[in-house]
């Protein structure tokens, strides 16, 4: 099989580097057959990972060397700056120069966004990048942006995120007529503040599938496809859903532990709870779209193990097969001739 798809891993990046991202390509490769790697970082340790990977994978990875690495807790200027053979700058730069559809990486988010805006550049019509995930729901999932790029936003800077959020939705969801709802205090009309509503009245005008205001229970607990907020909001929902889930999934383990006879049902319902935990994993819906940009791609949780990082790169993947950069910048392009037709 042709490999169709080039996706650039900084290999070098997250809480725990290769060790976390080596596996997740050996995974990566066996899983999807149409799928090229191309492994930037450490050459050395790169190589070391490799002599215990299967002979037939290992024509589709390739090693690109970088002298650098991005620290997670370094300054985005500074990382811009001062490291441009690391890891994370040279997988975008393939992105950039076409030799890879997307790059994904679980290292540093500001610097990782800044260097990103920085080599790639925003579609037109957009002023910000967002940050863009997946999060279950009774429904399936519910994609949320902006998750923590932008804390200081605008009206219409929420509109270009309905706008790609929509087409995100539509590109690898299939789904032609995504629901979009803006995050807000009530769904009442009156409520929020003047940039919200402000908002609003911009998506009501649009030809998006605008639903109007959603509230934060509505993310896990109705019909809606993109929930629309600001970076502030968007962070500080992420890190709380991920908190009750945790809190959630202990409990209910202590509780199970408590007696034999606890422990006892707990085996009677294992088969429901292990379904239960898998549906809620955050591991399977881990990979966030860096979107607005003139290339993919796709931040991974610094503290990811190799299953979830394997999922950041099925996300690539999807998103370079569906062109989503391509198909935002028609959309956009489409919706904006409309605004001037009105």
């Amino acid at each position: 099989m042709s490999h169709r798809y080039t996706i650039a891993l900084d290999v070098m990046s997250g809480d725990h580097g290769a060790s976390v991202v080596m596996p997740a390509a050996l995974g990566a490769l066996q899983e999807t057959p149409d799928i090229r790697l191309v492994l930037v970082g450490d050459e050395a340790v790169i190589a070391a990972h490799m002599r215990h990977w299967p002979e037939p994978v290992k024509p589709r990875a390739e090693i690109l060397h970088a002298s650098q690495t991005v620290g997670m807790e370094e300054l985005p200027a500074v990382a811009l700056r001062n490291k441009k053979d690391s890891s994370m700058r040279r997988a975008i730069d393939l992105v950039k120069q076409g030799d890879a559809e997307a790059c994904v990486s679980a290292g540093n988010t500001g610097a990782l966004m800044a260097t990103a805006r920085y080599v790639l550049k925003t579609l037109a019509g957009i002023d910000r990048p967002a940050i863009a995930t997946a999060l279950p729901s009774l429904f399936g999932h519910t994609h949320m942006l902006d998750l923590g790029a932008n804390v200081d936003v605008e009206a219409a800077h929420l509109y270009q995120f309905a706008v790609m959020g929509s087409v995100l939705v539509t590109a690898i969801d299939n789904n032609d007529a995504p629901r979009v709802g803006l995050l807000n205090i009530g769904s009442e009309a009156i409520k929020g503040n003047d940039r919200v509503r402000e908002a609003a009245h911009l998506l009501e005008r649009s030809s998006l599938n605008y639903i109007g205001f959603v509230e934060g229970n509505d993310v896990y607990c109705s019909d809606v496809d993109v929930v629309v907020c600001d970076g502030f909001v968007g962070n500080v929902a992420l890190k709380t859903s991920e908190g009750v889930a945790r809190m959630i999934l202990e409990n209910i383990r202590g509780e199970f532990k408590r007696s034999w006879l606890t422990r006892l049902r707990g085996l009677v319902a294992l088969p429901v709870l292990s379904r239960f935990r898998s549906r809620i994993d955050p591991r399977r819906y881990n990979g966030a779209s860096l979107l607005g940009l003139q290339g993919i791609v796709i931040k991974s949780h610094g503290g990811a193990d190799a299953l979830a990082f394997q999922n950041a790169v099925r996300i690539a993947r999807k998103e370079a097969e569906a062109n989503v950069p391509q198909r935002i910048d028609k959309q956009l392009g489409r919706l904006l001739r409309q605004e001037v037709e009105v």
